[in-house]
């Protein structure tokens, strides 16, 4: 076995070791309830803009995207646009002609000017429209009729109807081999009320809309190795892999 192959059997060990310690992930969810009222994710940036995303799992995104190679990424939720700069700077990365779509119900005309004028944003185009209007999700069907290799992001409403509509909508633009990720199925783990100022709680959110779509399709797995070597990370059981056409 040669030292590199000797290396990644010592982190697949490692992540082993993660997925049986249920004592680490219970810690994992002490810690991000306890950080969760200090608005832990807005305090990152990428490329100048708010990424509002834990480190981890841009960390993950960006082996997904080295691996898979996309030439689309379609993301739903714009916020402030880090988010679209940081898969556009992958893709620019990988030496593609990738493009990144993102759809907003409300693009802020500040953040719009601020994405804009990213070097970025030549590999950038947004739409304005609820993600789950048939004819929003129309026009990105369209867009991603022109590419071979396509990813989605789901990080807008985090209601259960709303992604489970979501999923319904996109999943089928995610090609074989490519990644649909949630966002936000860290919600599932958090206590009753942690959101009082939102529509979504426990029982009410992203990852009991995942569950309720894999009942329905065999197409997507869980990558729970991801979840495992992550830990921290606001998609456990969210990162899910297209296995078949």
């Amino acid at each position: 076995m040669s030292e590199v192959a000797k290396f990644f059997a010592e982190v697949q060990d490692n992540i082993d070791g993660l997925r049986a310690d249920a004592s680490v992930q219970q810690a994992t969810r002490d810690w991000v309830a306890a950080i969760a009222p200090h608005h832990y994710t807005y305090n990152f940036t990428w490329l100048g803009r708010p990424v509002i995303q834990f480190p981890q799992d841009l960390a993950a995104l960006q082996e997904i995207i080295w691996d898979t190679k996309p030439d689309l990424i379609i993301e739903t939720g714009i916020a402030h646009g880090g988010s679209l700069i940081f898969h556009a700077s992958m893709l620019q990365l990988l030496g593609n002609d990738g493009r990144v779509l993102g759809i907003d119900i409300d693009i802020r005309e500040h953040n719009r000017a601020e994405i804009e004028a990213h070097p970025m944003f030549e590999r950038i185009e947004m739409i304005q429209g609820s993600a789950i209007d048939d004819a929003i999700a129309a026009q990105a069907a369209a867009v991603a009729a022109g590419a071979e290799r396509v990813m989605v992001v789901l990080d807008s409403n985090h209601t259960h109807a709303h992604v489970l509509r979501e999923l319904e909508l996109y999943a089928s633009l995610v090609t074989r081999g490519c990644y649909l990720v949630v966002c936000d199925t860290l919600i599932e783990d958090m206590p009753v009320g942690s959101f009082p100022d939102r529509p979504w709680d426990k029982g009410d959110n992203p990852r009991t809309a995942v569950d309720a779509f894999l009942k329905t399709t065999d197409r997507f797995e869980v990558d729970t190795a991801l979840d495992a070597k992550l830990q921290i990370s606001v998609a456990p059981g969210g990162y899910l892999k297209c296995v078949a056409e």
